[in-house]
């Protein structure tokens, strides 16, 4: 499987990132009130009387450090995953990671206190792992340092990071959450892979060529030639020749015998002394 190529931003990602960007431009500016934050926030413990929020919260993000991080790593595995999946198929899946890293956040809740979160970093590593299935041993340069990487090594070390921040950092990031669009995204992929019957091979019939006698037209070698004249070469007939060339049109230049070809041979030598006398 070869290589994404580097090119430019497909129409979701640019979607996303601009709607991202204005959302936080909006609540900078405009809806400064915390009460649209909050209104816009996934929070576990209320859930159930805001279920809206498993997708608005994809779109609030709580910085432009925050937004920055978010949106590189969109810029970086998005385009070639939405050009091999296609556009529609691609903000379906973005979504539904999205709304996977709410539902495990909500599961983990359930043992373990996770506070309530914004960003599409769960969209991002569900985006991040289709990228790595689809090509697995793609270099990707860790900005902005002077190296590369595996994106297979680069995505595993960052859910090594997530995993142990979750369950030890207190740094209000929801980690748990990135683990869900990721788990949700090979779910995606594994169900799919399930789900896909191959069509049975079945056996194609061999069938044995019939060969049927084709009358072949009579052809300049069963001519035989007038007396010889002063050169010691036969008298040209342009019916011959004619029918000769009638043979290379039907079946090939490859169907002359060689006596037929030393005819043609000769025939267009005496014309071409023909023309210089």
């Amino acid at each position: 499987m070869t290589e994404p190529r580097a090119t430019k931003a497909t129409p979701w990602v640019v979607r996303l990132l601009a709607l991202n960007g204005a959302v936080l431009l909006l609540l900078a500016t405009v809806f400064t009130a915390p009460r649209f934050v909050d209104a816009l926030t996934f929070d576990p413990a209320r859930f159930t009387s805001r279920p809206w929020t498993v997708l608005t919260y994809l779109v609030v993000h709580t910085d432009l450090i925050h937004l920055a991080l978010v949106s590189l790593l969109l810029y970086l595995f998005g385009p070639p995953v939405e050009r091999r999946l296609g556009s529609r198929r691609f903000i379906a899946y973005y979504l539904y990671c999205g709304i996977g890293a709410a539902l495990g956040a909500l599961a983990v809740s359930a043992v373990l206190r996770v506070d309530p979160f914004v960003g599409a970093s769960g969209s991002v590593y569900g985006v991040g792992l289709a990228f790595v299935l689809f090509w697995p041993k793609a270099q990707v340069q860790i900005f902005p340092l002077p190296v590369a990487a595996t994106a297979r090594n680069l995505f595993l070390t960052l859910l090594a990071i997530d995993i142990v921040l979750g369950l030890w950092g207190q740094d209000g990031i929801a980690h748990f959450a990135h683990l869900g669009g990721a788990l949700a995204g090979y779910a995606f992929f594994r169900l799919q892979s399930l789900t896909t019957r191959r069509p049975p091979v079945r056996a194609v019939p061999v069938r044995r060529p019939v060969v049927t006698p084709m009358r072949v037209q009579e052809t300049v070698s069963e001519l035989r030639p007038a007396a010889p004249i002063g050169d010691g070469l036969p008298e040209i007939s342009d019916q011959a020749v004619d029918q000769l060339l009638d043979k290379i049109s039907q079946f090939g230049i490859a169907s002359l015998t060689s006596q037929e070809r030393r005819y043609l041979s000769e025939a267009a030598e005496r014309k071409r002394r023909d023309r210089h006398e």
